[in-house]
């Protein structure tokens, strides 16, 4: 059976992606009418209807797109934070508040916390958990970025 865990191992963003893109395409291409509809599976490679596993790896790999792309996602507000970008930055990035934020962030390090004994290798160690939490410090100990800091990486101008 294909599960999301098994094809997260097998895949990267970018080729999770790709694949997915591809059967969305075929799927989208095919003919989805009853079975009066003429449509023996003979016909070009790129027409033909998913078939069941192949519809079930499609949801499967949306699954490992999100939860790539959400990781991705805090490594990268954890990049803003290692450059010098408030909370109240990172969440108009993300298009949300500096507390929902920082919020989210945490949730992950946590989740980061509870995968690690669990696998032994992803996630985060105690180490680098407490490194993550010092550096994603509190929502209110960040300048609200309308005076003097300049965090935005153009040296102001």
């Amino acid at each position: 059976m294909t599960t999301p865990d098994d094809l997260e191992k097998r895949h990267t963003l970018l080729t999770a992606t790709a694949r997915h893109d591809a059967l969305r395409a075929r799927d989208a291409l095919a003919p989805h009418g009853g079975e009066d509809d003429g449509d023996d599976g003979d016909g070009p490679p790129d027409h033909r209807p998913l078939s069941r596993e192949e519809a079930l790896e499609l949801l499967a790999l949306g699954e490992v797109i999100v939860r790539k792309a959400a990781c991705g996602r805090q490594l990268s507000v954890r990049s803003a934070r290692r450059a010098g970008a408030s909370w109240s930055r990172i969440g108009a990035a993300l298009g949300t508040s500096k507390q929902a934020a920082w919020e989210a962030h945490n949730r992950w390090i946590d989740e980061q916390a509870e995968r690690h004994p669990d696998s032994g290798h992803r996630g985060l160690d105690d180490g680098e958990v407490a490194a993550a939490r010092a550096l994603a410090g509190r929502p209110d100990e960040d300048s609200d970025d309308s005076g003097g800091s300049d965090d935005s990486g153009d040296g102001g101008r």
